[in-house]
């Protein structure tokens, strides 16, 4: 059975893609995330055997390292990582507050990369021709104002996975991204219904982005299907114009 990392399980996103994964009874999937709720509780009860939660706040960048020795390791071996967790520090450029921002960056930019580190450590040391998928965001392709910062952090973590993907793709380690569109999670709960009406009317199709087609898109990107595909970024955005 492979097993999966899943970062920020307990979200809107993170969990429609838990659910996807535990649906397709192949692969045992280990959530990340500050703390349990509802949805990490159901999991665990409707797959005991496959589905582990490990409370972790991701900012803690020097500790990923003992959170690898001592809790991912023991699970492995690792086929899958996925870095959907993510912070948002909304606001305009002339507004910067560099603790928000750095905090941020640690979240969204940091604490991937050095998952991703220790992921790919642990697919060369066994031998695994691993699968790793960050989620970015149509914010990075598009701007939206207040959002310029947090789609900074989706851009470096887009260039960090093609050169991943140019590192490891010799040994059969894929590294891809997934951009969605604005979706109805809690990173949106800020947004007026009239906000979100302007954005939706940017896209073809008109309405928000389905969380369980990205799912879907990350679970195509872990299989073997996807097998010759690597240092790209599918946009699941509804056709972001």
């Amino acid at each position: 059975m492979k097993t999966i990392i899943v970062t920020g399980d307990t979200g809107g996103l993170g969990r429609q893609i838990v659910q996807t994964l535990l649906k397709e009874g192949n692969y045992r999937v280990v959530g990340i995330s500050r703390k349990e709720n509802e949805a990490t509780a159901s999991f665990r009860e409707q797959y005991p055997e496959r589905y582990h939660h490990l409370s972790y706040d991701l900012s803690e960048l020097q500790s990923i390292r003992k959170l690898y020795l001592q809790h991912l390791k023991p699970l492995g071996p690792i086929y899958g990582l996925v870095n959907n967790s993510a912070m948002a520090y909304d606001d305009i450029v002339t507004n910067i507050n560099t603790d928000a921002l750095q905090q941020m960056f640690q979240v969204n930019v940091f604490a991937p990369m050095l998952l991703t580190k220790y992921a790919i450590r642990d697919m060369l040391f066994h031998g695994t021709k691993g699968s790793i998928v960050h989620i970015s965001s149509v914010s990075a392709h598009t701007g939206y104002k207040g959002l310029s910062m947090y789609a900074s952090t989706k851009g470096a973590l887009e260039a960090f996975s093609k050169g991943t993907a140019r590192e490891w793709g010799s040994l059969g380690i894929r590294s891809n991204c997934v951009s969605p569109g604005f979706m109805e999670t809690a990173m949106s709960e800020s947004l007026s219904q009239e906000q979100k009406n302007k954005i939706y009317g940017r896209t073809s199709l008109k309405e928000e982005t389905d969380p369980e087609s990205v799912a879907n898109t990350v679970a195509f990107l872990l299989s073997e299907d996807a097998r010759s595909i690597t240092g790209t970024v599918i946009h699941v955005d509804n056709g972001t114009i």
